[in-house]
């Protein structure tokens, strides 16, 4: 199953999914039915229903899903089989709070490595995580076994530092930096400028009205 490739969005549901059941009280609530994870999602009672037996995960007419083997099912589905490891380059504000957040929330997920290139920086450790020598990237990913990195560093760095990951045989990378990079469609990358996204609900706080967004918006 995990072989197969599936859109990006149904793969950003299912993990969705997965999060709400993590948050749900399994000691107050075991079942939960299509149309309750709808209201909690804004998606179909179908939608959901296709999307979960995708992963070969049905429910019963009567009681619906159930909590504890659905999150299971998501989790063997969404989760690599053995722990991967993360790094994370640059650890400016942004970088030390995306560690600082990250740690511990995920038992299949971790930044384990971080690299910069200010001296003051390199040999510390923030949060469990230690900082090496940006001219140690090649050396350190393959000795951690690292195929995943976030970038949190300026936006005129990016471009270089995605093609060097890359190189260094680097497969996913989560770039905050506020600039779309173009690398190897070997290479996934998810684009992440909060800025543009703050600009966005901004423009769309000014348009909302008692009712919601305008018709003619939609």
């Amino acid at each position: 199953m995990k072989s197969i490739t599936f859109p990006e969005k149904t793969i950003e549901r299912l993990i969705l999914y997965r999060r709400l059941l993590m948050n749900l009280d399994s000691g107050e609530k075991t079942n939960i039915f299509s149309h309750e994870l709808a209201k909690l999602t804004g998606f179909t009672s179908a939608q959901i229903r296709r999307d979960l037996m995708l992963i070969g995960y049905s429910g019963s007419p009567v009681k619906g899903y159930e909590i504890k083997k659905l999150f299971e099912s998501l989790s063997d589905f969404i989760d690599a089989a053995e722990p991967q490891s993360v790094a994370i380059i640059g650890l400016g504000q942004l970088g030390r709070a995306i560690v600082n957040y990250f740690r511990g929330r995920r038992q299949k997920l971790e930044i384990t490595v971080a690299f910069d290139k200010d001296p003051s920086k390199i040999g510390k450790i923030v949060n469990g995580v230690p900082c090496f020598s940006i001219d140690e990237l090649a050396k350190i990913l393959e000795e951690h076994n690292i195929h995943i990195a976030i970038l949190a560093i300026p936006e005129s760095e990016a471009q270089a530092m995605g093609e060097r990951l890359a190189e260094a045989g680097v497969k996913g990378i989560l770039n905050y930096a506020p600039i779309k990079l173009h690398l190897a469609e070997t290479v996934y990358v998810e684009n992440r400028d909060m800025i543009m996204a703050v600009e966005k609900v901004a423009y769309f706080a000014r348009h909302i009205d008692g009712k919601g967004i305008h018709e003619s918006m939609s």
